[in-house]
């Protein structure tokens, strides 16, 4: 068994998968359930949808397409987007998701976190932490996919929610996210030295090679994999896949 996750994470827009770059231009994806079913056969141990379009458009999600997530997913699968109530997180739980991920509802209202924490458990709440560097180089949280600057920093915000009961940081360098460029490594281990509770980096990854190295330099606790699962990254043509299990091991161990 793998000691660490790596976790596809697969972006919503409307009813159809899609891949960003630095949370601006996307690429149409494909259709979510029948990606599910692939991921199935690939026996991928983790799946993270993330409802790209839900927070900027104030609306709930898209509980239909989440229905339909839940009963082609035969792994544990994480959703985030519009989650902006404990109302609204107990409607995703019920569909069969076992955590919701927050990011700009958490900023705007940080008690939401507690709140969330109480009711359904601290393993149930993932707090999405979307970094952006600003012209003087200083890392910044963002929400509503990167639109609005928060002026917090990573490592003091990352303290916080895990005393609000956060069980988990979903950890995305903006700058570096469908760029294949590999992770921010320095922005991962300061986070993931800052907290006990697991940290998942994001943004990045192109080859292997890096997601060992933000296990091993950046101390991640899970990797979270874009373009690499949906690309072929030589003509950039639709690939839905995953890296074989004994690569994943060689460079984990």
């Amino acid at each position: 068994m793998l000691r660490t996750r790596v976790i596809p994470c697969l972006l919503l827009r409307n009813e159809s998968l899609v891949k960003t770059v630095r949370f601006g231009r996307f690429g149409y994806i494909g259709d979510p359930a029948n990606t599910c079913r692939i991921f199935n056969e690939l026996e991928v141990d983790e799946l993270t949808f993330l409802d790209i379009s839900a927070s900027r458009e104030q609306r709930e999600p898209n509980y239909k397409v989440l229905s339909e997530i839940a009963s082609e997913c035969f792994m544990p699968v994480s959703y985030g987007g519009g989650i902006s109530s404990v109302q609204v997180v107990e409607n995703v739980l019920k569909l069969g998701f076992e955590k919701v991920i927050l990011n700009t509802s958490a900023l705007a209202f940080p008690n939401l976190i507690n709140e969330i924490s109480k009711s359904f458990g601290s393993q149930s709440v993932v707090v999405s932490i979307d970094v952006k560097a600003n012209f003087l180089g200083g890392q910044q949280c963002r929400g509503l996919s990167g639109t609005l600057n928060s002026k917090r920093n990573p490592v003091d915000w990352a303290q916080e929610i895990q005393k609000r009961g956060a069980g988990e940081i979903l950890l995305t360098s903006i700058d570096r996210e469908g760029t294949w460029s590999g992770f921010d490594l320095e922005l991962i281990r300061q986070v993931s030295d800052a907290v006990t509770i697991p940290v998942i980096a994001n943004g990045g990854a192109g080859t292997i090679r890096d997601i060992g190295e933000a296990a091993k330099i950046g101390h991640a606790s899970a990797i979270a994999l874009g373009s690499m699962v949906v690309y072929q990254k030589k003509g950039m043509g639709v690939l839905v896949n995953y890296p074989e299990r004994s690569e994943l091991e060689r460079v984990l161990s």
